[in-house]
């Protein structure tokens, strides 16, 4: 697959890269720790909703999900419309404890809520996680795309001119620098894949996609029976939601912008708009990789579908906009792992060690850390490829982890009982589990989709932590207060919403949602 690119496209990825470098340079804060890894708590709720959305798409997002589709149908959606439910329930329920407890990392919350075994093990799975995973897989998937482009220049060149794209704005300005530049990518993202999605269609895609509706083609429906392969329409139900809020209400690096609102009002409306946006995936991610089966019926695999589009469709010019959209989404994803990476090991690792940091050394920690993180990102992507089989088996051994820590969040705040003894013998309980699930999964469950295994690790992990709670004392109540969700707060909340125009009111915003999403099923089943 050669192609040129000409001058103006090099020039509009240059521009628009600039650009965003230069804006979040400007904007970044770093006076002190509040400023560099939570930008103040200074944020809009548009602002917000258009960081969570770049943030929440990486290289490897536009790449599988348009895979994902052009293998299997619009099923692959299934995971967003399940996340905008999920946003929802955590704009209701768990973001208010999050911002009135006024913590920086999630992990924090666990040592409020339990003891300070549960916040370690939670957080250093998160830094593993966004390293070797999340980092490295951007930088890898987006880097070969731009192989295609040029390929003479090695792979690891490529990596390390996106880290370095990254880290120029992130490192000197924080959670601040990187907010302010999402709010750039987010608008490239959208608007290149709106372009992306329509010259799709007026290139033959629409035609094709009209038939599999006519004819009812298991590629356009979303509800899929019970035996299918990609997503059975139980998992919707007992499966996903709980992968979802992993996602969703126990990412750090998502729920940083959350948490860098200016007041939880703020907070709730941007996760409500970074739902509404969600869903438009549909029509930019979905659809066009269903599409691309009429354009490119030979392709050799399924992650070559989204670099077939664009170096086959976009004319000189809008070319240099979709990889500028490539750089949008690697860019956005590095920042906010980095961001976060460093906010998790500086405020849960090394505040425990000096207890005496100030502002400025809490804040040079951060960006140490930051530099660390990049550096082993871009030296681990080239290996990728090497290492394919322990990348699956890491990716795998984090959805059987991600249950037993989404049980422990869901405890913690809907339940008075549960305590620091029994949610650690959970957590541990689960990391046994899937440890042994990685070598005897077939043995013990067969073909069982996992997305079926999920509820059955979550429930368990549950029971646990209720039976060994019970064998000890119950939480005192300083691990209560301003920790749990309570229904006075919730009675006092509606008298709140009553005194507010409408249209400022996150329930109606979350109600729209929920029925936009329940049409989409309905029109889709």
């Amino acid at each position: 697959m050669q192609v040129t690119v000409s001058f103006i496209d090099i020039a509009v990825i240059v521009v628009s890269t600039g650009l965003i470098i230069w804006w979040a340079l400007k904007k970044g804060k770093s006076g002190d720790s509040k400023s560099y890894f939570l930008a103040g708590r200074s944020m809009s709720w548009i602002v917000v909703g258009l960081s969570l959305f770049a943030a929440s798409i990486s290289s490897t997002t536009l790449i599988g999900q348009t895979g994902d589709a052009y293998s299997t149908g619009i099923a692959v959606f299934n995971y967003n419309l399940v996340g905008v439910v999920v946003m929802v329930f955590f704009a209701t329920f768990i973001l208010p404890i999050y911002i009135n407890s006024g913590i920086f990392t999630i992990p924090e919350f666990l040592e409020r809520r339990f003891d300070v075994r549960s916040r370690y093990y939670f957080s250093a799975i998160c830094i593993i996680g966004n390293v070797f995973l999340d980092a490295a897989t951007a930088l890898y998937a987006a880097a070969l795309i731009i192989k295609l482009l040029v390929p003479s220049v090695d792979i690891q060149v490529i990596v390390i001119v996106f880290a370095l794209l990254a880290a120029s704005y992130t490192i000197p300005g924080g959670l601040s620098s990187a907010i302010n530049a999402e709010i750039i990518q987010a608008c490239i993202l959208i608007v290149g894949s709106v372009l992306l999605a329509i010259y799709v269609t007026v290139s033959g895609g629409f035609d094709y996609l009209k038939e599999l509706f006519i004819s009812g083609d298991y590629m356009v429906k979303l509800i899929r029976p019970l035996d299918d392969s990609s997503t059975p329409w139980l998992a919707l139900i007992i499966g996903m939601p709980i992968t979802g809020l992993y996602f969703w209400a126990n990412n750090q690096t998502l729920v940083q912008r959350v948490l860098s609102a200016k007041n939880l009002n703020e907070g709730r409306k941007g996760v409500m708009l970074n739902g509404g946006i969600t869903l438009t995936t549909l029509f930019l991610f979905a659809m066009p990789g269903v599409m691309c089966q009429k354009l490119f019926p030979d392709l050799g695999s399924p992650d070559m579908v989204y670099p077939a589009m664009i170096l086959n469709l976009m004319p000189v010019g809008l070319l240099g906009i979709m990889i500028a959209v490539l750089f949008a989404a690697l860019t956005s994803a590095l920042s906010a792992i980095m961001n976060s990476t460093s906010t998790l090991f500086t405020m849960d690792f090394y505040c425990k060690i000096d207890k005496h940091a100030n502002d400025k050394k809490l804040v040079r920690v951060g960006r140490i850390v930051s530099v660390i993180v990049i550096v082993i990102a871009a030296l681990w992507a080239p290996q990728i490829g090497k290492f394919g089989s322990i990348l699956k088996y890491y990716q795998e051994m984090l959805a059987y982890l991600a249950p037993p820590i989404v049980a422990t969040f869901i405890v913690g705040i809907f339940s008075r009982r549960v305590n620091g003894q029994g949610v650690f013998f959970g957590l541990m309980s689960g990391f046994v589990i899937a440890v042994l699930l990685l070598f005897f999964k077939t043995s013990i469950f067969g073909d069982m989709h996992f997305l079926f295994i999920v509820p059955i690790l979550f429930v368990f992990s549950i029971l646990v932590m209720y039976l060994m709670s019970l064998c000890s004392a119950a939480p005192l109540s300083d691990k209560l207060n301003q920790n749990i969700f309570t229904l006075d707060f919730y009675r006092k909340e509606t008298v709140e919403l009553s005194k507010i125009k409408w249209y400022s009111n996150y329930r109606i915003w979350g109600v729209i949602l929920l029925v936009l999403s329940g049409i989409l099923l309905l029109i889709l089943s």
